[in-house]
Formats: C-alpha cells, sequence, structure tokens
C-alpha cells in the first residue's frame, strides 16, 4: 500500500506538468522547477550556457520530455511516459549541477 501512495503522488506531479504544459505554456518555469533543475536541462540539451531569465514553462517541459525520447514535433506534445524518464534524468542532472555546477 505504501508503494501505491508513493506511485500516484508521481504519477499526478507528471500529469499535472502535462497539463500546466498545455494549458499554460507562458508561465515561468520556476513556478515548478527549481533553479539548478532547469539550467542544467538546458545546458544537456542546448549545450550552451543558460539564459539569466527564466524559460517558458512550455520550453522546459518539452527539453525535459527530450531526454526521455520525445521527438518534437509541431503536431504532438510530450506524454507522461517521455516526461517521466526525462524527470529522473533531469533530477540526476540537478544533483550533478547543485554539487559541482558553475554557481
Amino acid at each position: 500500500m505504501n508503494c501505491v501512495a508513493v506511485y500516484s503522488i508521481i504519477a499526478w506531479r507528471i500529469m499535472y506538468l502535462c497539463r500546466l504544459g498545455r494549458e499554460c505554456p507562458d508561465l515561468d518555469c520556476e513556478v515548478v522547477f527549481e533553479p539548478s533543475e532547469w539550467k542544467s536541462v538546458y545546458v544537456i540539451v542546448k549545450k550552451k550556457d543558460p539564459p539569466s531569465k527564466p524559460l517558458r514553462l512550455n520550453e522546459i517541459i518539452h527539453m525535459i520530455a527530450s531526454l526521455g525520447g520525445y521527438v518534437n514535433r509541431k503536431s504532438t506534445e510530450p506524454g507522461t511516459q517521455t516526461l517521466w524518464v526525462g524527470l529522473q534524468r533531469t533530477y540526476d542532472l540537478s544533483t550533478a549541477w547543485e554539487a559541482f555546477g558553475p554557481e
């Protein structure tokens, strides 16, 4: 039962992110993500230094989903599975960013 409770919280967060990315794409990404999370993803995906101003939520969700295997097309949006795998990688990247990053 404990495992089901934890998995339901994780599933809720992933579905919430998918929904927010579609319904409120122009939100500041720091509403949901810590600076170390979105900056580390930006550096890995774009291969350049992160901007000083936070990205839009939809942009960072697409980048995170691309870490999970999402292929960016104009006709589709990231799904829960690619976002789940991307978030796992994001948390690893942000931990490394906090430990060894430039800040």
